[in-house]
């Protein structure tokens, strides 16, 4: 993936910080409103928000190379974000405003990362309409089938795995746990798909 090599590049950055998370831990919030960009370097993680009443929202799920920061939330809030770990982590750390300067000393990233970042910018912007529309369903069963279709055309497969367990998943779509368990069973009854443990198969794409 190209941006495995450019987080490769960036390693050699003198304004980078590379950490490591286990599972569970926190790796960084947006409260702070830093100019942060972080780029996932292996392992999985998720940015969540927990509402007034304590439940847990998952707002975006991410995987190696994914990248994420307080740049792509400007926005006032009083429920902080939280980006926590859920698997083992290696996490790349750049301040934005770092962007316009030169390390002290000469480094690749500045002349290849500073040129592929609008398309980087593009990319998560597809990322975060695509979650927009998404919670824009307005029934359970459409929520379910529209992130299928989106994992689906992602790998270019009928057959898919859920990245996350089915709790995680309702907290993604921000629906009840059990009513969406209830609609997941009708699909299943209804032959739209084939479930087993987190294995999908879209039977509704034959």
């Amino acid at each position: 993936m190209y941006l495995g090599f450019i987080a490769n590049l960036l390693k050699n950055c003198s304004k980078v910080q590379k950490r490591t998370f286990s599972k569970g831990d926190l790796i960084t919030t947006y409260i702070e409103k830093r100019n942060q960009l972080c780029i996932l370097e292996s392992g999985s993680a998720e940015l969540i928000r927990y509402d007034l009443n304590g439940n847990k929202i998952i707002i975006e799920h991410y995987n190696s190379n994914d990248i994420f920061g307080e740049i792509f939330y400007r926005i006032s809030t009083n429920n902080e974000l939280f980006v926590e770990a859920k698997t083992n982590c290696s996490v790349l750390f750049l301040i934005f405003d770092n962007f316009d300067g030169n390390c002290n000393s000469i480094c690749d990233f500045h002349n290849t990362f500073i040129k592929t970042f609008p398309s980087l910018f593009l990319k998560k912007i597809i990322e975060l309409n695509t979650r927009i529309e998404l919670l824009s369903k307005r029934s359970i069963r459409d929520k379910i089938l529209s992130y299928f279709n989106t994992i689906s055309s992602k790998d270019r497969s009928i057959s898919i795995s859920l990245p996350f367990s089915l709790t995680d998943l309702a907290d993604y779509l921000g629906v009840d746990r059990s009513a969406m368990m209830r609609e997941l069973r009708s699909l299943k009854e209804e032959g739209f798909i084939e479930k087993s443990g987190n294995r999908i198969t879209l039977l509704y794409k034959k």
